[in-house]
């Protein structure tokens, strides 16, 4: 659902501060289409402090590309440390099927994870057909997806 037409921000704007301070969250971030990334993360660290989560709590984790964050994200899984983790990527569409097959890969590999998890996995890879597409949804004219995984992160680890 696009953000300019129903965001979740709306929903969750009564989330309270004081909840969260001591939430743990692993944000994980691929550097592949860094400047799309570096902006959804950038949105995500921020709402999460704005939420009150201390910034001791969230911990940042870098890897080269969207497959990897499915990797990244299984070796922190069971390891009791945080509350929630976020991917955040972004894959744009190309003139070949690498596209749908990466695509693919991550978004079953992140429900997978959240089949066998004990914490939630928040899907936040941007999969758009343009450049100018990936800008509007990371701080554009369509918002920041990294803000709305912040938010589903924390609601998500309330449970």
């Amino acid at each position: 659902m696009a953000t300019h037409q129903r965001s979740i921000s709306d929903e969750y704007t009564q989330l309270e501060k004081e909840r969260f301070d001591d939430k743990r969250i692993l944000v994980i971030t691929s550097d592949w289409n860094k400047e799309i990334t570096e902006n959804l993360s950038k949105g995500c660290i921020e709402t999460l402090a704005f939420k009150g989560v201390s910034a001791v709590n969230i911990h940042e984790l870098h890897v080269p590309g969207a497959v990897e964050l499915v990797y990244a994200a299984a070796k922190n899984l069971d390891s009791k440390r945080f509350d929630a983790i976020i991917v955040i990527g972004c894959v744009i569409r190309g003139e070949t099927a690498h596209f749908d097959y990466v695509c693919k890969s991550v978004t079953d590999g992140v429900t997978e994870l959240n089949l066998r998890a004990q914490l939630p996995v928040i899907f936040c890879v941007l999969t758009d057909d343009t450049l100018e597409q990936s800008r509007a949804r990371s701080g554009g004219a369509l918002g920041n997806k990294g803000e709305e995984a912040a938010l589903a992160a924390l609601r998500m680890a309330m449970l």
